[in-house]
């Protein structure tokens, strides 16, 4: 292997690979957000309401199931072969879901999304670790808060366009939040195919099957429980305990199998290293706490302020200022002082103070105090996510990119799952609560706006808003406070979840980050081994 192939990608290179790089990660990305403004309207086309859940949910089962599996099968077969594999199974699944005739079929047809999108978002992050040197990364942070920060509010946006026309192009409004990925995807293809060839460290070994088949199963069980059978029949029912004693299980024997193998599926001496162990455990929570509060936001601007889905999407627009700007200025920083440690610790504080600000939300609340916390969050997320990366990509060899890096980001996602799954329970349970309490006291005050009136079918407003606009006024204010109440209980539980992210981001040890010359040496010396 010549020197050229060993001498560092210049800026322009890498800004070309980077651009399929960001264009398969915004598609990964955008699909977990896009869906949920639309599925009002996809279950109505297919009268599935029984089953609504499961569109979301067949998403991030397999895309956060095969992350780490991903990571392992690159670290042998090389980046770019599962990358494009990536994208492909991605287009086939979205092309697939917008044709879909059923609920069945869609949600088969997600499943398959989610197995591309989780090795685009794994990939991603693993061939920036290849390319990019660790001092160097915060030049093109930027550009990865513009990707997070544009899906958060550009999902909502479309998905709420996409629903609100019946037709469009003579197909179902709908299915274009799924055929909107068939350009993008065949771009981020062409580009991948093109100038993605850069040199690795492949390991010739074998692949832990059995490991692989124990991970998916035990994950895959564990996440029925938590996102689908607990918030859909209860968490005592005997389905949601079957699932969660079968992934318990599973998982346990997964650890004593990887703690035997010869070549594991996921080499538990990952978590000998400190700062993969401290930065796993806080993009863990700060994935849980942030997920599962920050997206009861559309919902307050729906049900409460009455927003329409496109409009509550373009009200998010200052979250999306907030990520991309301090992922800029915290990329900016770390690539002149090389020091990376100070900003997840920083981002758990903001994102917490922003999610305590949540409290003062009212009925009346004016939209200029929400921006000013939706900003403040946004920052917290623009310090915490990257710098987290970085540091794992830092810590270990580059033999083992592959894996951290996916292992990394199956956690994040993995807690996103969990906070989705525990704050809808939460959401669910104060709502019915908080409603009670507000009819009774109506009763009370206007028991003849009651009469035929069953409260209790009230917590369905959660789902269809615009039954809300519809209520006499006292009954209307009786629900929306009720909705307020409830969303300060979930913003409630959800600042000591982030504030417990900064006492673990206390424990990411600080390391000397690889500059050029470092990181290409270790790359050469890597790719060296491989092939002796």
């Amino acid at each position: 292997m010549s020197k050229k192939e060993h001498a560092p990608l210049t800026h322009r290179e890498i800004l070309v690979i980077m651009s399929g790089l960001m264009t398969g990660l915004l598609l990964a990305a955008l699909d977990q957000t896009i869906v949920s403004t639309a599925l009002k309207r996809i279950v109505e086309d297919f009268n599935g309401l029984d089953h609504y859940s499961w569109v979301v949910t067949a998403y991030l089962l397999t895309s956060t199931a095969v992350t780490p599996i991903y990571g392992k099968i690159s670290d042998i077969y090389g980046r770019r072969p599962m990358f494009i594999f990536a994208i492909v199974v991605f287009l086939v699944g979205s092309g697939l879901a917008g044709a879909s005739q059923s609920m069945g079929q869609l949600i088969a047809t997600r499943a398959i999304q989610g197995i591309g999108a989780g090795g685009l978002m794994s990939m991603t992050f693993a061939i920036i670790g290849d390319i990019i040197p660790p001092r160097e990364r915060g030049r093109y942070q930027g550009l990865f808060g513009a990707v997070w920060g544009l899906t958060s509010v550009a999902g909502p946006l479309l998905g709420g366009y996409f629903s609100d026309h019946a037709t469009l192009l003579g197909t179902d409004g709908w299915r274009w939040i799924f055929y909107i990925n068939l350009p993008f995807g065949i771009v981020a293809l062409i580009i991948t195919a093109m100038v993605l060839h850069v040199p690795q460290a492949k390991v010739d070994h074998s692949i832990d099957y059995v490991g692989a088949t124990l991970m998916v199963t035990g994950v895959s069980s564990l996440l029925l429980a938590m996102s689908y059978a607990g918030p859909t029949y209860g968490w005592t029912d005997r389905l949601t305990v079957m699932y969660a004693v079968a992934g318990t299980a599973l998982s346990i024997i997964f650890l004593v199998w990887e703690s035997r193998a010869a070549e594991p599926i996921l080499s538990l001496t990952l978590f000998h290293n400190k700062v993969f162990s401290a930065t796993s455990v806080t993009g863990f929570i700060i994935g849980a706490g942030m997920f599962g509060a920050i997206v009861m936001l559309p919902l307050y601007l729906q049900v409460v302020k009455g927003s329409t889905a496109t409009q509550a999407g373009l009200q998010l627009l200052p979250m999306m200022l907030g990520i991309v700007s301090m992922s800029i200025f915290s990329g900016k920083r770390i690539s002149a002082t090389g020091q990376y440690r100070m900003f997840p610790i920083m981002g758990a504080l903001l994102i917490t103070a922003g999610v305590l600000a949540l409290q003062i939300l009212a009925i009346d609340t004016p939209y200029w105090q929400l921006a000013i916390i939706m900003v403040l969050i946004g920052w917290g997320l623009g310090a915490s996510m990257q710098p987290l990366v970085i540091a794992v990509q830092n810590s270990v060899d580059f033999k083992d990119m592959g894996i951290a890096t996916s292992a990394s980001t199956f956690f994040r996602s993995l807690g996103s799952v969990v906070g989705t799954a525990f704050f809808g329970a939460v959401l669910t349970e104060k709502l019915h609560d908080h409603l009670a309490e507000q009819f009774a006291a109506l009763a009370k005050t206007h028991p003849e706006l009651l009469q035929g009136f069953d409260a209790s079918k009230m917590s369905a407003f959660s789902s269809n808003t615009e039954a809300v606009a519809t209520l006499p006024g006292p009954v209307k204010t009786a629900v929306l406070q009720a909705f307020v109440d409830t969303f300060h209980n979930v913003f409630l539980f959800a600042a000591p979840v982030t504030a417990l992210a900064f006492v673990f981001a206390l424990l990411i040890p600080h390391q000397k980050l690889r500059s050029g010359e470092e990181h290409a040496a270790a790359r050469a010396e890597a790719i060296a081994e491989s092939m002796s």
